[in-house]
């Protein structure tokens, strides 16, 4: 699953470059790229929900492994639109809206299977190594995709990822099965409920996802890059625009063992998010394109921070019949705000200026971080040492490893 996930993300990544880039081409426009976050959010919402249901109703394995065959021919759709005389810019949102659509099917499923098999005192650090193959991906994807698009041309980037996607589904077929308990109900509204129920009751969790969705929304202006690397005279820069942040993350992982000493998880995601939002507005002020990396590759550090605490928060707490839709609920909370920080910084940059977006984006994070921090007092106090849930999930890990050993 790793490996398969390394090899997706590499390719998810060359298009994660080439749709904006290919959209600034064919409108010239900040917003019309920015508008690529309206297109992804209903899918998105809909079909996250969706997913976290059937995540905790069927076999995990047989949902990651046709939403992953589903993606890879919406990526050949993207290849053979722009391999046309005059491409069209209609497919490209349509096709974002799709994989939107699968994408929230297949992450609920492929964030709840890793806690059926790590052990519970090891989950922090199997997310930060599932955190580093996605920043070696991220890394390295918009750095060829870079040279790529600037010497081979858009349809390159796309093959590539057709690829991916097929390499990919290949090595998921090792996946063992993982079924749905047999006490599992059938995938239902009143099942999704249930779990946002569940949500709202735990209000460390519910802090969690407010955090990051404000600082997403407001601190996120990766839709723009494309016209801040022209605005800084550096249009050579994209590529590394985009992997500025996940070098930074990719630092945090490789020197993650601190975090297992580290009990205050709410404290560290409240920190981590500050430090997102702050970074962010010191890149949007500096006109250097090499400071403004580096303050970009600062932000993303703070953001694995924040994504290492409130996954241990996640993982460590939130029981197994309950995990797939809570992982619903968890995928929005971290890509909602993403899809509106596009339009926030899409707009905001056509109503101003680019640079101007990115740093008042990055002061209003911090300052929406400062009010809920002050407002959610369960979050603040979080210990997993002492709370409750994270003390059942210890004692039900024990009880099961106990029951394999005996069998």
């Amino acid at each position: 699953m790793w490996v398969a996930g390394l090899v997706t993300v590499f390719g998810t990544f060359l298009t994660f470059i080439a749709v904006p880039l290919q959209l600034k081409e064919l409108t010239g426009s900040a917003l019309a790229v920015g508008a690529v976050g309206v297109v992804e959010l209903v899918p998105l919402v809909v079909f996250g929900l969706y997913g976290g249901a059937l995540a905790d109703a069927v076999d995990r394995r047989k949902l990651i492994l046709w939403t992953e065959a589903g993606l890879g021919v919406l990526s050949a759709l993207l290849l053979l639109n722009t391999l046309l005389p005059h491409p069209m810019l209609w497919p490209l949102y349509v096709v974002a809206a799709l994989v939107s659509a699968l994408s929230g099917l297949q992450r609920p499923a492929m964030q709840a299977i890793v806690p059926r098999v790590v052990a519970h005192d090891q989950l922090p650090a199997a997310i930060a190594l599932n955190s580093m193959r996605w920043q070696v991906g991220a890394i390295a994807g918009p750095s060829l995709a870079g040279v790529l698009i600037a010497f081979a041309g858009l349809p390159w980037a796309y093959a590539l990822d057709v690829v991916s996607y097929a390499v990919s589904a290949l090595l998921l077929f090792g996946l063992a099965p993982s079924p749905a308990a047999r006490e599992a109900d059938k995938p239902s509204l009143r099942g999704i409920w249930e779990g946002a129920q569940y949500a709202w009751s735990r209000k460390e969790l519910l802090g969690t996802y407010v955090i990051d969705m404000a600082a997403m929304l407001f601190a996120f202006p990766t839709a723009i890059f494309p016209f801040l690397a022209d605005d800084l005279g550096a249009p050579w820069a994209l590529g590394l625009m985009y992997a500025a942040g996940a070098v930074g993350s990719l630092v945090v992982s490789l020197t993650s063992g601190w975090a297992s000493r580290v009990h205050r998880h709410g404290r560290m995601v409240v920190y981590a998010a500050l430090g997102w939002g702050a970074a962010m507005a010191v890149a949007g002020w500096l006109g250097n394109v090499w400071l403004v990396l580096l303050f970009l590759a600062v932000a993303g550090g703070c953001d694995m921070v924040s994504g290492l605490f409130r996954s241990a928060i996640w993982d460590q707490t939130i029981p197994d019949e309950l995990r797939g839709r809570l992982a619903g609920i968890e995928m929005l909370s971290y890509s909602i705000g993403p899809q509106l920080g596009q339009v926030r910084a899409g707009g905001m940059a056509s109503l101003t200026n680019v640079r101007a977006s990115v740093w008042a984006g990055g002061l209003a994070c911090v300052a929406s971080v400062g009010l809920l921090a002050a407002s959610l007092p369960k979050l603040m106090s979080y210990d997993q040492r002492t709370d409750e849930h994270a003390a059942r999930m210890r004692r039900v890990k024990a009880a099961a490893d106990v029951v394999a050993e005996a069998a």
